[in-house]
């Protein structure tokens, strides 16, 4: 499933993203303005006073109000700044263009001669400074993105060598397990779909084999509905509760293959 368009994806990593000839060819052309400043590795605010959300990953938080940074998260920031602060960029909408925080959701490109050109979303990724997490209403150039992930972890770089971020195996996870998580598991029988959900139902919920977690399958990774009891997956999403919401199809892989 997912190693079909690896090789292919990575592919577009090495088109140059200028104009609009590379994986932005399709979306939305948005604003120009200057980084001023970085909140964590996937966050920053131009200029114009518009913060911008790079979509297609999740880096660890600074939480600057709440508590502690999580694992990697200075480091991830520290990253986001050296490539970018205090450079001309420009935005790309795939979808989506704002979140309820008023964010700007886009692809964040550099847009001038100060230093190497980067698409900043694929570059963190591939730098190990982020995870690959997707969105249906924003998805595209995610095969690229999902590739880009994948060198980072063959080659265990930036947050990669942390064992906060490897994937947990379903068995291990605790009740109050809770947060974006990739999660090792064996797919059981369906579940009781939720009773109470956000944007409406699943299209199926799906037990896992040794576990209390079940997985809660968005319509838009539907083929996992099909997979038959037994196949051995990575998947990644929200945990809480038990539940983990599984919302795109490049937030599964089978491994089924692996030792």
């Amino acid at each position: 499933m997912f190693k079909a368009f690896v090789a292919a994806a990575a592919g577009l990593l090495l088109v140059t993203a200028c104009g609009r000839s590379g994986p932005f060819s399709d979306m939305q052309q948005g604003e120009r303005g200057r980084v001023v400043r970085i909140i964590d590795g996937d966050a920053l605010v131009l200029d114009t006073g518009q913060s911008v959300r790079l979509v297609g990953l999740e880096a660890p938080a600074m939480n600057w109000r709440e508590k502690d940074p999580e694992p990697y998260a200075e480091a991830s920031s520290r990253m986001l700044d050296d490539l970018v602060m205090g450079r001309a960029v420009r935005l790309y909408y795939p979808g989506m263009t704002r979140d309820r925080y008023d964010r700007a959701l886009a692809h964040v490109e550099t847009a001038d001669a100060k230093g190497p050109h980067y698409w900043l979303n694929a570059e963190m990724l591939r730098r190990g400074g982020a995870r690959l997490r997707i969105y249906p209403d924003t998805d595209r150039a995610s095969e690229a993105l999902a590739a880009a992930e994948t060198e980072a972890r063959a080659q265990r770089a930036g947050l990669w060598k942390e064992a906060a971020y490897l994937p947990a195996q379903a068995r291990a996870l605790t009740p109050d397990a809770r947060g974006f998580m990739l999660v090792w598991a064996e797919l059981a029988d369906e579940a009781p779909l939720p009773e109470d959900t956000y944007g409406g139902p699943p299209a199926c919920s799906r037990r896992t084999e040794g576990s209390a977690l079940i997985i809660d399958v968005g319509h838009a990774a539907d083929a996992v509905c099909d997979l038959p009891p037994g196949t051995r997956v990575e998947v990644r999403g929200w945990v809480a509760d038990g539940r983990l919401e599984l919302v795109h199809p490049l937030h599964v892989q089978d491994i089924s293959d692996r030792n």
